[in-house]
């Protein structure tokens, strides 16, 4: 799949089947995560696999989207390393490249993914069931699987001129 057809045939998942994802996909979703741009080469990202049930239904009470979490046999938690922070508006930026490239490498390879921000809504929380030092920051949690049915949506798309503000 070339990068302009994964750009534009993902989708958000939310119904997953219940196989495990292998450990070699996990290892490919975050080593694509982790070549993402970002100031200075600072990689200010940081990871949390969750893969055990009770620790993904301790999420799910976390956020009203937790039907999808519970339907997911794979969670990551993406976490802002504030230790490593230079400029927390460039970091922001990186992360959110971390994250689209995670969520296009599960398409490239027959995963299905959801990004998870209203979660941030009970932040401390997610960072205490998780465990993770005061120095990182939850960003999002990404609900990962093999989708059930068919991918669908047809998400319309501003037209390109309504978001050009000008050209020079």
């Amino acid at each position: 799949m070339d990068t302009s057809e994964a750009i534009r045939s993902r989708r958000s998942v939310r119904r997953f089947r219940p196989d495990p994802v292998p450990a070699d996909h996990i290892e490919r979703l975050l080593d694509a995560a982790r070549w993402a741009p970002s100031g200075l080469n600072n990689q200010p990202w940081r990871f949390v696999v969750v893969q055990a049930p009770e620790v993904r239904e301790q999420l799910a009470r976390c956020t009203k989207y937790g039907r999808i979490l519970r339907s997911a046999p794979l969670a990551v938690a993406v976490l802002l390393d504030t230790a490593s922070s230079y400029h927390r508006e460039k970091d922001l930026q990186g992360v959110g490249a971390c994250l689209q490239n995670l969520l296009l490498e599960a398409h490239a390879t027959g995963l299905g993914a959801c990004w998870l921000g209203e979660i941030l809504n009970q932040r401390k929380e997610v960072e205490r069931i998780l465990g993770v030092p005061a120095h990182l920051e939850l960003m999002a949690v990404v609900a990962v699987g093999f989708p059930q049915g068919d991918r669908h949506g047809n998400p319309q798309r501003l037209p390109l001129e309504d978001l050009i503000v000008g050209r020079f």
